[in-house]
C-alpha cells in the first residue's frame, strides 16, 4: 500500500535522500517522510528490494547508488537537483556489521566496513552539503551511527569503530556548515529488529534473546519504526536548533 503525501505534513516540499533505503530502516524512513510530505528517493545496491520499497512509497524513486562510489554519489544528488530542483535532507543509513573479534578481522573486512559505513557517510555528507549550500537553502544531514558508537561492543570492534567515527565526523561537520543552515546530528540505535542482524544468534536463538530482552529497561528489542520517528524528527523544522548531538534510540540499554 502506498502513503500519500500529507500537504500539511513536516516535510512538505522537502526532497529528502536515505541510503540503505531498500529494507529496514531505511525503507520505513522513506515511507514516513513520504507520509508527511517529502519527496522520497531510496539509494541502495539492492535493486530488487528497492524498486519494490520505493514502489510501496507514494511518488517515491528508487536510485541505485554504492556509498562508496565517489562518482556515484556527484551523479545521484546532481540528478535529484535536476528533477527536484532541491535537496534538503540526507540521512545517511546505508552500513554494514561484522560480528568477529579485533585479533580475528582481517585487512579486507576492516578496509570494507571503514569504506562503507564511514566513507560513504563522508563522501554522502560531502556532496548533500554542497548541493545545499549552492541552493543557499540549508538542510539537515542525519548520520546513523549505533550505541556502538558510544561504548565498545564486544565482538564488533571494528563495527564499533566506524561508528565511534561516524560520530567525530557528525560534530566536525556540524561545527563546520553550521554557517550554511546545515544541521548535521547523528542517531544511536540500541538492538533494532532489522535483515542487517536477522541472522544473528541474538535474533535466532530464544534464550539469548530472552537474555538481552531483559537486559533492556523497555524490555523489548526496536523496530524500524522507533528509529524513523527520531530521524524524522531531526531532519524537520522541529528540530531547528539541535546539531552536531548525538539522539540514543535503544530502549535504555545504554546509560
Amino acid at each position: 500500500m502506498s502513503d500519500a503525501r500529507r500537504a500539511d505534513g513536516r516535510l512538505a516540499g522537502k526532497v529528502a535522500l536515505i541510503t540503505g533505503g531498500a529494507r529496514g530502516q531505511g525503507a520505513e524512513e522513506g515511507a514516513l517522510f513520504a507520509a508527511e510530505g517529502a519527496t522520497v528517493i531510496l539509494t541502495d545496491v539492492l535493486d530488487e528490494l528497492g524498486e519494490a520499497a520505493a514502489g510501496a512509497i507514494d511518488g517515491a524513486e528508487y536510485v541505485r547508488l554504492d556509498v562508496r562510489d565517489e562518482a556515484g554519489w556527484a551523479a545521484v544528488v546532481d540528478g535529484v537537483v535536476a528533477r527536484h530542483g532541491r535537496l534538503d535532507v540526507l540521512v545517511n543509513n546505508a552500513a554494514i556489521d561484522l560480528v568477529k573479534r579485533l585479533d580475528a578481522t582481517t585487512m579486507e573486512e576492516w578496509h570494507r566496513l571503514i569504506d562503507i559505513n564511514l566513507t560513504g557517510t563522508f563522501l554522502g555528507m560531502r556532496t548533500a552539503a554542497a548541493a545545499m549550500r549552492a541552493g543557499n537553502h540549508g538542510g539537515s544531514i542525519v548520520n546513523i551511527s549505533s550505541v556502538a558508537g558510544l561504548e565498545a561492543v564486544n565482538g564488533h570492534g571494528a563495527y564499533s569503530t566506524t561508528k565511534w567515527a561516524v560520530r567525530g565526523l557528525t560534530k566536525n561537520a556540524a561545527l563546520e556548515w553550521g554557517r550554511y543552515g546545515i544541521r548535521v546530528n547523528s542517531v544511536h540505535p540500541g538492538v533494532i529488529e532489522t535483515p542487517m542482524v536477522s541472522d544473528t544468534r541474538v535474533m535466532t536463538d530464544p534464550a539469548t534473546r530472552a537474555k538481552m530482552e531483559r537486559a533492556i529497561t523497555l524490555g523489548r528489542f526496536g523496530q524500524p519504526r522507533d528509529i524513523a520517528a527520531m530521524v524524522l524528527f531531526l531532519a524537520s523544522d522541529e528540530s531547528s536548533y539541535c546539531t552536531g548531538q548525538e539522539f540514543t534510540v535503544d530502549g535504555g540499554i545504554h546509560h
